[in-house]
């Protein structure tokens, strides 16, 4: 407080008029609740001192707003809520600035959602989608961490931002466990990795196999080098029967992995649009309660 002039004026009924200049910082909580989209008021109250008759008056001319920032904080206006000889309240309402958070914070976010969704455009059958799907948790998990001392801290309108990313961080983390489930549909034919079709199939080499060697160990006469050996017509048949099985084991094998394809291509086709509407609904009800809503905070308890 400094005086604005050195003179006093005295009145004959012994009153005494002063005029001072008074500034002071004052510290106000503020509702963060929809950051980045927040905004609030500080109530500052100026009370003179008065005890029985005698003491201060005080009286509060116009009020003029010095146009000013502090970060990404500025000052909207400036109102005198109350007057009187004793007490004057002031309400200033500050209002963030929305674009360096919104890039910072709620953009990213956003675009790594889209590119979740997009994901889903690569193939099935090798395993890019799903490392990719990883990458994108991963990433998206160390830039919360780097953004961990970044953000506001917790009050009694606790930022709901932090919410946000927790839902983001789950629906990421679902998307990338559905991957892999219908990846396993894909090659195995449920969710759960099972080899029936892989194992019957090499039973059925091993069974050739052994009959091959039983056959061989039934000659126990030395054999020459160069043998020529002409087939009768039944051990031709013979032959010509493994090779037919052995190409309609193939076949079956295509036919099998053909329908699981199938099977999984349709359920992904499922989960995409399910997993789209899901998120775009969720952006869409999230962005509406960060401007709209508004967290009632007791700024006197």
């Amino acid at each position: 407080m400094k005086h604005s002039s050195q003179d006093l004026v005295v009145y004959p009924n012994g009153i005494l008029k002063h005029t001072v200049i008074i500034n002071a910082e004052v510290i106000c909580e503020i509702n963060l609740f929809n950051y980045p989209f927040a905004e609030d008021e500080c109530d500052i109250t100026i009370q003179a001192w008065k005890n029985d008759g005698c003491g201060m008056w005080m009286d509060i001319g116009n009020l003029e707003m010095v146009p000013g920032s502090n970060g990404d904080w500025r000052t909207e206006n400036v109102t005198l809520a109350y007057r009187s000889t004793f007490q004057n309240d002031i309400k200033v309402k500050l209002v963030i600035s929305v674009m360096n958070p919104f890039i910072t914070l709620l953009l990213p976010s956003i675009l790594i959602m889209m590119l979740d969704i997009g994901s889903f455009a690569m193939p099935l059958g090798g395993g890019e989608r799903n490392s990719f799907k990883v990458t994108l948790v991963l990433s998206f998990t160390l830039f919360l961490n780097i953004l961990n001392n970044q953000l506001p801290g917790d009050s009694s309108c606790a930022p709901i931002i932090r919410i946000h990313f927790c839902v983001c961080l789950v629906l990421l983390v679902v998307s990338m466990l559905a991957s892999m489930l219908l990846t396993s549909v894909a090659h195995n034919g449920g969710f759960i990795a099972c080899c029936r079709s892989k194992d019957k199939y090499q039973k059925n080499n091993k069974k050739q196999t052994e009959e091959e060697d039983e056959g061989e160990k039934d000659s126990d006469e030395p054999k020459p080098d160069i043998t020529v050996v002409q087939l009768s017509s039944s051990e031709d048949t013979e032959i010509l029967r493994k090779v037919a099985k052995f190409l309609e084991g193939i076949k079956e094998r295509d036919k099998w992995d053909e329908k699981n394809m199938k099977i999984a291509n349709m359920l992904d086709k499922i989960f995409v649009s399910i997993y789209t509407v899901l998120t775009v609904g969720y952006f869409c009800a999230m962005l509406g309660v960060m401007v709209n809503h508004k967290c009632q905070m007791n700024y006197y308890n």
